[in-house]
């Protein structure tokens, strides 16, 4: 996995709506990379509807996007997003080609055809800032996020 100080590799992902979200235009913006193995799973879910709890929060901290990121395509993304509420998160579907984005990272666990569960901050100048990788099962604390944006 990429660790502070590294530069954050380009990525250009569809989001639950359709749109497509690219690094290079966020720079300037603190960026919160949340990946998630898979949708529609108990772990996946707490996490992401903890990071829409905690928007706000996280947006006074200094987090300027919130992105949440798994290998799934994005319709079964668009759906899963609506059931759980997300309003705010966006999600991205790093699926064609599949975990390209992970790869790049180095949270894709080839065996299981997923990526791992971890928080990237990426500051505005484009370099991480905060990496963490979680086990699978691991609920990533939102408090440890807000603390090192």
């Amino acid at each position: 996995m990429l660790k502070k100080g590294d530069k954050a590799p380009e990525f250009n992902l569809k989001d639950q709506f359709g749109e497509e979200v690219v690094l290079s235009k966020l720079k300037g913006k603190k960026v919160l990379l949340s990946w998630h193995p898979l949708a529609f799973t108990a772990t996946c879910t707490d996490q992401m509807r903890s990071l829409e709890r905690n928007y706000d929060r996280l947006k006074e901290a200094g987090i300027d996007v919130v992105l949440g990121i798994s290998v799934d395509a994005r319709p079964s993304k668009a759906v899963w997003a609506k059931a759980i509420s997300l309003k705010n998160v966006l999600i991205l579907a790093d699926f064609e080609p599949k975990g390209e984005m992970s790869k790049a990272y180095g949270i894709y666990i080839e065996n299981k055809g997923t990526s791992g569960r971890a928080n990237i901050i990426v500051a505005e100048d484009g370099l991480i800032s905060f990496a963490k990788e979680y086990g699978l099962s691991e609920l990533p604390d939102v408090e440890e996020v807000i603390k090192n944006a």
